[in-house]
This record gives structure tokens, sequence and C-alpha cells, in this order.
């Protein structure tokens, strides 16, 4: 199994966020987490990637157990993730927002800056190519020279999925990708998330736009008030009356 999350347990004092949670996700597909506000998908993603330390239970990526490392440690390890809220460096062209998120990969060292050596000229060329490319996936390449914060919304949604990708991850955590995006964005985010699974990156993803969950994921975990309510293919999840009643709505508006 390629990401394993085994009975996690998250309590905030006398709240228990997160109960007893287990889950598995395959490598290389699109699995969506869903569940009403409050239900702990946020604080599920904040636990795999390190942001919070679990009360109970454990994550494992490829069999190794990642509980309890610290973020930059898991980041290390091949997670990547967003946030609901943009966390861009505004004042930063597109190009360097992404280019700044491969920092991690630098080899030249301090010296090598300094004295700007081929090796770092030679890096740097490459970390510009490969943001070029992550930006052309996400066909926002024609605004590489644009102020982060100059872009549209959904433009900027997309600058943050490129800045996680740049950091070369074998699994990216979405968390509502698709908040504030018009019909089209989304529709166009439906496009960039299914290139980037064929791309080879499994994706993680917390959203609550149905249509769009329902068009990319193959697998669905739903949660509610912090317990797993229901997981399994897409069409099958729509069709649960435990989840219609708990989340979906009436089944005639799937």
């Amino acid at each position: 199994m390629f990401l394993e999350i085994e009975h996690l347990t998250m309590r905030f004092g006398g709240v228990v966020a997160v109960n007893d949670v287990s889950m598995s996700i395959q490598r290389g597909e699109i699995h969506g987490l869903i569940g009403p506000n409050g239900s702990g998908k946020t604080t599920i993603f904040n636990v795999v990637s390190g942001y919070y330390k679990a009360t109970g239970g454990k994550v494992s990526l490829e069999g190794k157990p990642v509980t309890g490392l610290a973020a930059h440690q898991i980041t290390a390890l091949g997670f990547a993730r967003t946030f609901q809220n943009l966390r861009l460096f505004t004042s930063m062209t597109v190009l360097d927002n992404v280019r700044v998120a491969m920092g991690q990969h630098a080899r030249a060292g301090v010296w090598g800056e300094i004295l700007n050596t081929r090796a770092v000229q030679r890096e740097e060329k490459h970390f510009t190519d490969r943001a070029l490319e992550l930006l052309r996936l996400l066909n926002i390449a024609e605004y590489a020279h644009e102020r982060a914060t100059n872009l549209p919304y959904g433009h900027q949604r997309r600058v943050e999925i490129a800045r996680a990708l740049a950091t070369d991850p074998k699994i990216v955590l979405l968390d509502e990708p698709a908040a504030g995006l018009n019909e089209v964005e989304t529709t166009q985010l439906r496009e960039t998330l299914l290139k980037i699974r064929d791309s080879g990156i499994t994706i993680f993803l917390v959203e609550h736009d149905m249509k769009l969950v329902m068009g990319v994921c193959e697998q669905i975990t739903v949660l509610d008030y912090g317990k797993k309510i229901a997981e399994g293919p897409s069409a099958q999840v729509s069709r649960d009356p435990v989840v219609i009643e708990a989340y979906l709505g009436k089944e005639e508006d799937l």
C-alpha cells in the first residue's frame, strides 16, 4: 500500500476531531476525502503532513512510518500540500514563487551562491526550466513574469499547486483547490488534476465541489463528526444512503 492511515485519532482537549479513522491510498490514484464542515478533513491533512502530532494511530508512506515527524521531514520524504487559504509570495513573480519552492533541492551551497559558480548557474537554469514546465502543465506559463498578486484568483490557485509540485512529491495533498473558482475554472482544474495524476503523482483531495470529486476520484472516503462513515468508488459512495443523509443531500441532486 502506498499511503496507509491506521486508527488515526486527534483530540483537542475534550474534543475528538478525528476518531479512529483508517484508510489506504493506492499509488497513482486520486483519492477524495469529503464530509461536512468540521468533520475532520483538514485535521487529517494536518496530521499526515506533520503540522499536528496525532493523539493516536499511525501514518505510513510506502511501508515507512512518518507519524511524529516534523513537516519539513515529511516533505523531504515526498509529501506536498496546499492550503485552503493561499500562501503565495505576492511580491514575487509567478516564476519565482515556483522556483523558491525548489530550495530544498539546491546543492550549490552558500559559497557557490556568493561566487556565482558555474554549478550555481546550471542549477538556476534547471530550476527555471522545471518551473516553466510546471507552469505549462497548469496552463499559466504566459503569466510567468507577472506578480502573483496580479493574477485572477483561479490562476493564483494554480500557482499554489505548481509550488507544491515543484518539490517533486510522490503525493500531493490538495485542500479545497476549487474554493472560489467559477465553473470554467473548476473544469480547467479537473483537467489539471487528471494531468497531475497521469504524470505519476498520487493526489489526496479534500473538496466540497461534489461534481469535481465524483468526476476525478477513483476512491472516496467520507467523514462525519470525525468518523469514517463510508468508503469506496465514487459511484458507490454517491448512492450510499448514509452518505446522502449526512452530507450529499438528495440523491437526485448528484
